[in-house]
């Protein structure tokens, strides 16, 4: 561990190079985390899938992703906070990364940084490393700045790769609230025409937009939402297949077993059994 702060109101910032080892931060499921390899490599089980991070890249995961590091070979960084330390949905007016690069989806966001991005990101790090030996009441706000410095800069990384500028900002705005919402309604509302209805646009203006970016459908959005909260429901809790399809949403266990096996190509129980022989 570098560096951990907890505040009075139950706020946690958190930055290490060992977070494979750290038990504690491993069982704290509120945190929102960044992780990036500086050199090396990392293998990474997000959601019982493995991710094979290198050199220069960095992930982002929100506090529903479940995380399990299996192998660090080289150096690594995790910098890790909770929405007491700071929010970033009442913040979103501040660093508009909301729906971008934390959300429920299983499909987390991965950026392969250039010589310059690492070097920004690592002038971030290092300023907070010196702010972490202050102690002083400015000390927390300090830190709480640092770390929306560093959320702004991989937002606008993020960006760059799906070429957001200012002619494009108001689709954009458009894409980061949908998802949003998917986050939030995704067990009631599972047609693009819902969403579309609560952002004052057609079905077919919100197609448009996610094509111009080259990003999945609407349609497809809501779907590996929905699936991701079947696996993560599946595979870390005792709940029965047909308690998870009333979670869900589904009018019975018929229709949800059809819908997770067009998106997993294989059944429920079938995935159930293989999944959890491998743990």
């Amino acid at each position: 561990m570098e560096f951990q702060l907890k505040t009075r109101l139950d706020g946690t910032i958190a930055l290490t190079s060992r977070f494979h080892e750290d038990a504690g931060l491993q069982r704290n499921k509120s945190f929102y985390k960044f992780i990036w390899v500086r050199h090396g490599s990392l293998d990474i089980e997000i959601d019982h899938v493995v991710m094979h991070l290198k050199e220069n890249e960095i992930i982002s995961l929100s506090p529903l992703h479940h995380v399990d590091m299996l192998r660090a070979e080289g150096d690594y960084l995790s910098l890790l906070f909770n929405s007491n330390f700071y929010c970033i949905y009442g913040h979103d007016n501040e660093v508009s990364c909301n729906g971008f690069l934390f959300h429920g989806s299983s499909n987390v966001m991965r950026l392969k940084l250039t010589l310059t991005e690492s070097r920004l990101l690592e002038h971030i790090i290092e300023t907070l490393r010196e702010e972490c030996t202050v102690r002083d009441n400015l000390q927390e706000e300090m830190l709480r700045i640092l770390l929306k410095r560093f959320i702004i800069v991989c937002t606008r990384m993020a960006r760059l790769r799906l070429e957001v500028d200012q002619e494009r900002e108001n689709g954009f705005d458009i894409i980061r609230q949908f998802y949003v919402l998917v986050d939030n309604h995704f067990k009631e509302k599972k047609q693009v025409q819902d969403y579309a209805e609560m952002l004052y646009r057609s079905p077919k203006t919100l197609s448009n937009l996610f094509s111009l970016y080259g990003l999945n459908s609407p349609l497809r959005i809501i779907h590996e939402r929905v699936d991701a909260e079947a696996r993560r429901l599946l595979l870390y809790t005792s709940k029965s297949a047909k308690e998870i399809s009333e979670i869900l949403g589904f009018e019975d266990l018929a229709t949800f077993s059809r819908f997770f096996k067009k998106m997993n190509q294989k059944s429920i129980s079938d995935f159930r059994r293989e999944e959890k022989k491998e743990v």
